[in-house]
């Protein structure tokens, strides 16, 4: 089962919205969020949560491709997320992460007791390639008791 297949079957908030999971390596996921008129906003594009969602689906996305080994001895979870709209976003939007920290350097931390904290950024972007939304998720690993 890939990271996406995961990530349908076990989110349904994935599957509500029919989140397609283009590409889920440790160094970058890449989401699309169809065009669909259940989540449009009142100006006919992808309603503000359903981008959120999107984004911060493909941040954990990367981070189980990341750090899906570490997870019999740690739990990943968001910490906090900033999102800024930038233009308006219409029809297909696709959301691509990267991790902001080197997979290792978060791993020697957990190595030495701590609790690491890293950056997933995520760009929001229309089907013309135009940048709609700028995202960033600051996800731990909590080290299991």
């Amino acid at each position: 089962m890939t990271v996406g297949e995961m990530l349908v079957a076990t989110v349904p908030m994935a599957r509500t919205l029919n989140l397609e999971f283009l590409e889920t390596t440790a160094e970058r996921a890449v989401v699309r969020l169809p065009d669909q008129a259940e989540y449009h906003n009142h100006i006919g594009g992808p309603h503000a949560g359903a981008m959120f969602t999107l984004a911060e689906s493909a941040s954990g996305a990367i981070v189980i491709a990341a750090f899906g080994d570490q997870m019999s001895r740690a739990v990943p979870l968001a910490v906090k997320a900033e999102i800024g709209y930038k233009k308006l976003a219409k029809g297909v939007v696709t959301a691509t992460a990267t991790l902001g920290r080197p997979v290792a350097e978060v791993i020697a931390e957990l190595d030495e007791g701590k609790r690491p904290e890293f950056p997933v950024d995520i760009e929001i972007r229309r089907a013309d390639g135009a940048v709609t939304g700028e995202m960033t998720v600051v996800w731990t690993l909590r080290p299991n008791a």
